[in-house]
């Protein structure tokens, strides 16, 4: 690699002009940069650990004429055979450059890596350390099937773009772990505004949108019969059956309330696909109860099964955006509408009704409603019909 080649790469890698370029997009043209400046690359991995609760890491492949994949690496990995023998862990320990040349990766009989590499024909594999600011130690690896391996001039090209890369590599890393995070917490849609810039308290604008609003049965006696660890591992559970439903019908978990959950899920303005949006609600609404169903938790050996839960759905405006005091804000909603939802949900556990709807939701909604009737609402001036499935078959009471 000409030293020409080598400053016009460093220079395009510390540009800063790729705002919403996908990293997998950079590191692809990254590459095919390199191996036209004439270094003969095979494949080449970015290994970065994450702060994310269900990520250990995160993998990015390149491979000559195949482009880049993406791995997404579970917690446990850290202590399986494969990353135990594996040569990055020997750079995330010892905090420096590793080399295999052809000789030792044919003669390297523990790492399950280096038997792939041996069909593949690698000749040379470098690791180096890739060096966050705060302390990190992450890892990108380099690799070449030329008869040879690298030269010392290839391998020095490499370490000179090594500085540029880290600051590059962990700006995308922190956007991507404050992304997750904020995903995590508050929820995608609250993430993106938040990121977007709305965090004064009192920055709050107005949506419409269904409503979901929910409570685990008898979660209070329950928390009396078994320990604490076992109480979250339950809840962990019965959340387990409601968020993947409401996510992949399109609605946005917005808070954990004890045993219960608030949802919306947003109708564009002026209500124009209402119906649609309550059609989607309704069937997640029905995944969930099966789910639920069909739950069970096993503890001191005895099984608890038959759970049930309450929901309750409404269609209204909501205020939505920061709350709070002081340095504490929560990004949530507030408003008469999801005061009925959950004054709602209190019906469905006096009526031993699983899912029940106001009117108005239930118009948006044309099913097979059994109209329950008109029931004073605390804290409302006037009375709310109920409406409930007719498919609900319902134990009794006890």
């Amino acid at each position: 690699m000409q030293a020409e080649d080598l400053k016009e790469i460093s220079t395009w890698i510390s540009a800063g002009e790729r705002n919403g370029v996908a990293p997998e997009a950079m590191m692809q043209e990254l590459c095919e940069r390199l191996v036209g400046a004439g270094l003969a690359l095979w494949r080449v991995g970015v290994f970065v650990r994450t702060l994310h609760p269900q990520m250990f890491g995160q993998s990015f492949t390149w491979r000559h004429g195949e482009g880049v994949r993406i791995y997404a690496a579970p917690y446990g990995i850290e202590e399986s055979e494969e990353f135990l023998t594996s040569p990055l862990r020997m750079v995330y320990t010892k905090g420096q450059e590793m080399r295999w040349h052809e000789a030792e990766i044919r003669a390297d009989t523990v790492s399950s890596f280096f038997a792939e590499a041996r069909t593949e024909g690698m000749t040379d594999y470098i690791a180096m350390p890739l060096r966050f600011l705060n302390g990190e130690i992450h890892a990108v690896s380099w690799t070449t099937t030329k008869p040879g391996g690298f030269s010392e001039v290839d391998v020095e090209a490499l370490r000179a773009l090594m500085s540029a890369l880290a600051r590059v590599i962990e700006i995308v890393h922190l956007e991507r772990t404050a992304t997750a995070l904020l995903d995590t917490y508050v929820g995608n849609r609250a993430g993106q505004r938040i990121l977007a810039g709305q965090i004064r308290r009192g920055h709050t604008e107005t949506m419409s949108a269904a409503i979901w609003l929910s409570d685990l049965r008898g979660f209070t006696r329950l928390s009396d019969m078994l320990p604490p660890k076992a109480v979250v591992d339950v809840l962990n559970l019965y959340f387990d059956c409601q968020v993947e439903p409401i996510v992949a019908h399109g609605g946005e978990v917005l808070k954990f309330m004890g045993d219960g959950l608030l949802a919306v899920f947003p109708i564009a303005e002026g209500g124009a696909d209402a119906a649609e949006v309550c059609g989607r609600v309704l069937a997640a609404a029905r995944d969930c109860r099966e789910r639920v169903a069909a739950m069970n938790f096993r503890h001191g050996g005895v099984t608890f099964d038959k759970f049930r839960f309450g929901l309750a759905l409404h269609v209204g405006e909501v205020l939505y955006g920061n709350i709070g005091g002081g340095h504490r804000l929560d990004f949530t909603c507030i408003g008469p509408a999801v005061n009925l939802a959950a004054r709602l949900e209190k019906i469905a556990s006096d009526l031993n009704r699983i899912i029940i709807a106001s009117e108005v939701f239930a118009a948006a909604a044309p099913e097979s409603w059994l109209n329950l009737g008109e029931f004073p609402i605390a804290g409302f001036r006037r009375s709310e019909r109920v409406y409930g499935l007719t498919d609900e078959a319902l134990p009794p009471r006890g």
